[in-house]
């Protein structure tokens, strides 16, 4: 699921991207947006997608990114830029 929003005081917009699969340990949520990080065998994946990702939000627009969840409930990743 995908969903769009604007924040109450309309400087912002929040997009919210969820799924409905395994969930993610806390251990794990913890690392995913470091550079490199991967939860692949080693030599399968390069790990960079979330890394990159966080310094386009962030960085680059001023924005927020943030992971909620849990083992067994899904995930849901949430984006907030400003306006």
């Amino acid at each position: 699921m995908i969903e769009t929003s604007l924040t109450e005081n309309k400087k912002h917009i929040l997009i919210r991207i969820k799924d409905n699969g395994v969930g993610m340990l806390p251990d794990v949520q913890k690392k995913i947006f470091d550079h490199l990080f991967t939860t692949n065998p080693v030599g399968q994946g390069t790990g960079l997608g979330l890394s990159i990702a966080r310094q386009i939000v962030v960085e680059k627009h001023g924005g927020t990114l943030e992971v909620n969840s849990a083992p067994g409930q899904g995930l849901e990743f949430i984006i907030k830029l400003p306006i």
